[in-house]
Formats: C-alpha cells, structure tokens, sequence
C-alpha cells in the first residue's frame, strides 16, 4: 500500500484515532485481517467473524509490528474506530486508487472461469508492467479492497475477480476500484437460488460492464446469448471473444492432447499464433481467449499473448489439479467449486484424460440453487452415470439428489469414509475425479488419496 499516515486513515475511513494514537505514524506495510500475517508497518483490520473475532487479536497483532488496528471498538493498542470495518476498508481502497492515476484496472466476472481467467490476464499485464491480481478468489467486499490495498507507486495494473451473491455487489466493488476494462465470461446456474434466475443473474454480472467509462473496453463472449445482450448496457467499446466466428479474439483448430489440454490457433485482427496450453479441459479455452482479448486490448502482441499462454501452469489452488501418483494412479481435484455448468466441464475433462483408463469419482451436491437444486443435482447424477464411471461415491448432506440419477452410486458420510471407499478399488491406472462445492471440503479426499491431510 502507499505510505498513509494514520490521521489520514481516519480521515479517509471517518475513523477516530482513540488512547494514545500517534496520527503522524505511518502504515508502509500490507493491510491484513488475519493476526499471523502482520508484518512491520502494517495495518491490521478486526472483524468479527462467526467463529472468531479480529478484535480480540488486536495486542498480538500490534506486537507483531502492525502500526494500528481498524476497529470496531476499543482495543488494546493504537487503533482507528470506524462504525463498519467492511465499508472503511472499501473507503481506503477507493482512496489508495484514487492516488494512482497511472494504474490501469481490469474487473473479471462470469459465473465459472473467474480465478482461472484472473491468474491468466494478470501473467499477461505483467510483461507489461508491475500487477496486482488477488490471491486465489479475494473477490469479495472484504477480499476486493484487500487486493487493492496491495497496489503502490509501481503498479501499473490491478486485474481485479468480481463475484456477486445478490443484485448490486459487482456495482459496489466497481466503486473501490472503477475498471477501464470489463471482462464478462458467462451467465450459467451456480447461485441459482440466491438470484432466482439466469437472467437475473446476468443482471448482476453485467453490472460490471455498466460501470466502464466510455473510452473503456467491455470484453464479452460472444459464444454466450446473455453475455452478448450486455452489449446493450455499455457506453464502452465492445469486443467479442469466443469459438464463434465473428468473435475480435477466437480459437480455431481447436484440438485436445491425451492428457485433455487443449491446443488452438489463437486468432486476432492483426495476425495468429499457435497456443498449447498447460491447463487441463476443453473449457480452458474459453478462459485463455477472455485473457488474451483483454491483453490485445492493452496492446500485447498475438505472439507474446500466445507464448505467455503455452508457458502458464495453474496458479489458484483445487482447479483441475491433475496429479499423478507413483503406482499411476491419476487424480484430478476440483474440489473448489461445483456448479451444473462446471461439473459438464469437469467430466468433459475426465472423458479426454481417462480415456481407456477406468475412472471414479467422488462428488458433493451442489448448493444454492434453490428450487431447481435437486432436479440440477438429478442431472449431474444422470451425467455421472453416462460417464462411464467404475464407481461414483457421493458425499455428505442431499447425496440423494444425485443418487436419483445415478442408482448405482455409493453415499457416504463424510471425507474419511470416501478415502476408505475409494482406497481398496483404485488399481494402478485409475483416473479419480473429485468435484464439490467449497463447503464440502472435498480437497481433504484428493489430499488423502495423494498421501496428505490438510487438516
């Protein structure tokens, strides 16, 4: 973060500087919320979370070095007393951006692809200049801020994941940090139940596009209906990437390797280059497309956007991490998220790098879709059983949803009883297929299998 003396935090956040708090100290460190990661010169952000709560850190984390606490209330220490923590936090970030004029922001949203697409854009910026892009997915009203908290005097571009779980959030993150650029990837059924339809949720998402000025560029696919009808809601320049042919940026001869990664020419107005890409599935593609688009946009070459995209391995943790283990067992964790349009994605996977090979997998139902969730679960159940599955264990709370369209399939309680029903079948060969959403922790399995505990 840039140097801001702690009068100038409260002032920003309308803070008040309680006790002993010297105005004139200086935070010249990172703005964190979790104790352990304070370092000298840092400002350390309390909340008060469900299990626990940030204040009750406050003496650790000035101990550690941090200059000041952003608090609620009193704490042991030098602190700023804000009414919200969330909302200063934001309030700093917008102030910090606002002191970087120089610094080029691009917004990434979509309803799968995100962090994928993220780490992808921000290793392309970066043979440009200096970037910041979030950790995994700090996409949220406390993640956003932190990530722009990190930008200094040398950035020159923040690629910035914005989620929504309600109408309104993207246009409340566009705020701490505007975008120049808005890259929308898809509209699918992941929070169904929150938004209570598709075309709600594409009003959500392209609330991204909305917040770009005029001589900003809004980057769609052109291959999704309901992203292609954001057009409409811009001031900003628009471009299309996509398998579709009339798509500014787009992949041709598209073909996948024995492994399931995909190799394409990547095709843009001023020339081509061939792309092989380190990254497992056919829906890869999609998200090294919206990446390059953007980066052509910021004046890249075809050739260098193409190079960066061979060279580009996995950055964000439980995204088709496919791992092989010594007796040739093969397993693939994707175990952070789970959605209907990224489960078709995760066996799309499985069906190209197991072929020949007998395969598992080892699923969770998927949440938040509201009514349409248990029928959504049936389908994912009925594509689990024309996968041509040796086995399908299905873990944890609703397995039954699944286990209607696929009969067959095993139901267990928890982590420990997947890995011991897994653990006696797998022979060397194997492909194992893990996929659930976050809450269900099914990392722990793929972790197990590999010889670890997370725990």
């Amino acid at each position: 973060m840039i140097p801001l003396p702690l009068g100038r935090v409260a002032e920003i956040t309308s803070g008040a500087l309680i006790g002993q708090t010297d105005p004139r100290a200086v935070v010249r460190g990172s703005v964190v919320i979790d104790s352990r990661a304070v370092e000298p010169g840092s400002l350390f952000a309390a909340f008060k979370g469900e299990r626990v709560d940030g204040h009750d850190y406050a003496a650790q984390a000035v101990e550690a070095g941090a200059v000041a606490v952003l608090a609620a209330r009193p704490v042991d220490g030098p602190a700023v007393i804000v009414g919200d923590v969330a909302a200063a936090l934001a309030a700093l970030a917008r102030a910090v951006v606002d002191e970087l004029p120089e610094v080029t922001t691009v917004g990434v949203t979509g309803s799968a692809g995100k962090t994928s697409t993220k780490d992808l854009l921000a290793r392309l910026t970066a043979r440009i200049g200096p970037t910041v892009a979030p950790v995994g997915s700090y996409n949220n009203e406390i993640g956003h801020p932190l990530t722009v908290l990190r930008a200094g005097t040398e950035t020159r571009f923040l690629v910035l994941e914005l989620s929504a779980r309600d109408v309104g959030h993207i246009a409340y993150l566009t705020g701490i940090a505007p975008p120049k650029i808005g890259v929308v990837l898809n509209v699918g059924a992941a929070h169904l139940g929150v938004f209570g339809g598709r075309e709600a949720i594409a009003r959500a998402k392209g609330e991204l596009v909305e917040a770009l000025p005029a001589d900003g560029v809004a980057v769609l696919n052109a291959d999704d209906p309901l992203v292609r009808g954001m057009a409409a809601r811009t001031a900003a320049r628009v471009t299309w990437f996509g398998r579709s042919p009339e798509a500014h940026v787009r992949a041709e001869d598209e073909r996948l390797d024995e492994r399931g990664r995909a190799a394409f020419t990547l095709r843009a107005p001023s020339g081509a280059a061939p792309v092989r890409l380190r990254l497992y599935g056919a829906h890869a593609v999609a998200n090294a497309l919206a990446a390059a688009a953007a980066a052509y946009e910021l004046g890249l070459p075809v050739s260098t956007i193409a190079e960066e995209l061979s060279e580009a391995e996995p950055r964000s943790r439980w995204r088709m991490e496919v791992t092989d283990r010594p007796d040739g067992v093969t397993v693939i964790n994707d175990a952070y998220n789970a959605s209907p349009d990224s489960m078709r994605a995760a066996f799309a996977a499985l069906a190209a790098l197991a072929a020949g090979r007998r395969r598992f997998a080892v699923l969770a139902a998927m949440r938040e879709l509201g009514e349409e969730g248990p029928a959504l679960n049936e389908g994912v159940g009925r594509l689990a059983a024309g996968a041509g599955l040796e086995g399908l264990v299905v873990v944890g709370e609703n397995a039954d949803q699944i286990i209607a369209g696929a009969p067959g399939a095993s139901h267990v309680p928890d982590v420990a009883a997947a890995v011991a029903e897994l653990s006696g079948r797998l022979a060397p060969g194997d492909v194992v297929l893990i996929k659930g959403p976050r809450a269900a922790g099914l990392e722990q399995v793929a972790a197990r299998l590999l010889g670890g505990d997370l725990r």
